[in-house]
This record gives C-alpha cells, sequence and structure tokens, in this order.
C-alpha cells in the first residue's frame, strides 16, 4: 500500500469534526482512490483516528464494531437507524465541500513532507 496514500487517508478522516459522519466513498473521492482502498487502510491503520466517522454510505459500520461505535455516535450527538445497525449519515454528513478543502491541504502536506524526506534521505 502506498504510504501516501494511507497518510492522507487517517488525517483526512482525523479532520473529520465531532458530531459528523463521512462514508468510504466520500473520502476516497476527497483523496483520489477507491472506497475499498479506504476501507482497507481503515482496517489495517484506522484504530487511532476516529474511525466511527467513517461508514459504508448507509451509514453501517460492521457488526464487530457497533457496540463501540454506538457509545461514541451517542456521545458526540450523532443519531442512530431505527435498526440500531448504524447511523443517520444523511443527518449527519460532513459537508463535501469541507472534505475537499482538508483533502487538497493534507494532500499539500504530504507533498511536502515527502519532498522533506526525499531531500535529506529520512
Amino acid at each position: 500500500m502506498d504510504d501516501a496514500l494511507v497518510e492522507r487517508v487517517l488525517r483526512v478522516v482525523e479532520l473529520v469534526p465531532a458530531g459528523s459522519v463521512v462514508s468510504y466513498g466520500d473520502v476516497a473521492a476527497a483523496v483520489g482512490t477507491g472506497p475499498r482502498q479506504v476501507g482497507r487502510i481503515m482496517a489495517q491503520w484506522g484504530s487511532e483516528v476516529p474511525w466511527w466517522r467513517v461508514t459504508n454510505a448507509a451509514g453501517q459500520l460492521p457488526e464487530a464494531l457497533l457496540p463501540q461505535a454506538r457509545r461514541r455516535w451517542q456521545a458526540e450527538g450523532i443519531a442512530l437507524l431505527p435498526s440500531g445497525r448504524g447511523c443517520r449519515i444523511t443527518v449527519h454528513r460532513w459537508p463535501d465541500e469541507q472534505l475537499y478543502r482538508a483533502a487538497v491541504a493534507v494532500a499539500a502536506e504530504v507533498r511536502a513532507l515527502s519532498s522533506v524526506e526525499a531531500e535529506t534521505g529520512c
């Protein structure tokens, strides 16, 4: 997996504010990859970022994550679906324009960091 892509995805997820939710596809479109890659990155490296703010397009997460996600959603004021299997992403979705602005800023930071690392050999 491309380290720069992993860094971009995780940094964008860190910027999703409390009380907001985005889909794997939202993050993917913002950083220039596919939703499955975002899901894979979140599964492998997402435990240190607010992973409960990234769901599928229907606002759902894998069953094993739901008990912890529900507690976090409730603490942040994110409404649950009537089924309890996810959150109301249509109500709490972080606006696309804010997500894209965050992704552009993150991409610039990651490029700058990569340039410095390339120059210094670190």
